[in-house]
């Protein structure tokens, strides 16, 4: 089976969604759960709150009517790139990993940035989680600086 067969046979399987409206994207939690387990859905509503006015939406990856994969993404502009888009909280359900599942939401990304007129997509990985690492790096990401953080109130953190 070719590498097209393979991507066809999981893309038959598999439908993409945008998910636009809070409603949608709060419907979803379980899997954003698997990063944040703790995420109460009233906090996550409030965070949609403030987000989603400001180009916030989610890409998520379904089977039937279940939610494998989620990734949040936004645009926005900045002088050393000009618009961009940002890739924000990229979760593959733990028992659909290694099924390309997470190769399907970098490639749907790449193409809305494309439309999107981006010159460039931005995101953050933690520094120790060296397995995504090694999969944006195999997605033809790489570390162009460092995203510098301040802790002001670790109470306020999600996780």
């Amino acid at each position: 089976m070719s590498i097209f067969d393979v991507y066809f046979f999981i893309t038959m399987k598999l439908q993409i969604k945008e998910l636009t409206t809070i409603e949608a994207m709060v419907d979803q939690i379980d899997t954003i759960r698997f990063l944040y387990p703790d995420l109460s859905i009233e906090k996550y509503q409030a965070y949609l709150s403030e987000m989603v006015p400001h180009n916030y939406i989610q890409i998520a990856v379904f089977e039937e009517d279940s939610c494998v994969g989620i990734t949040g993404c936004w645009s926005a502009t900045k002088l050393w790139t000009g618009k961009y888009l940002e890739i924000d909280n990229f979760v593959v359900n733990p028992d659909h990993r290694s099924k390309g599942i997470g190769k399907l939401l970098t490639d749907y990304i790449e193409k809305k940035a494309l439309d999107l007129d981006c010159s460039s997509i931005v995101l953050d990985a933690f520094t120790g989680n060296f397995a995504a690492h090694r999969f944006y790096y195999n997605q033809g990401y790489g570390p162009k600086g460092f995203h510098f953080v301040k802790i002001l109130d670790e109470k306020k953190l999600t996780q």
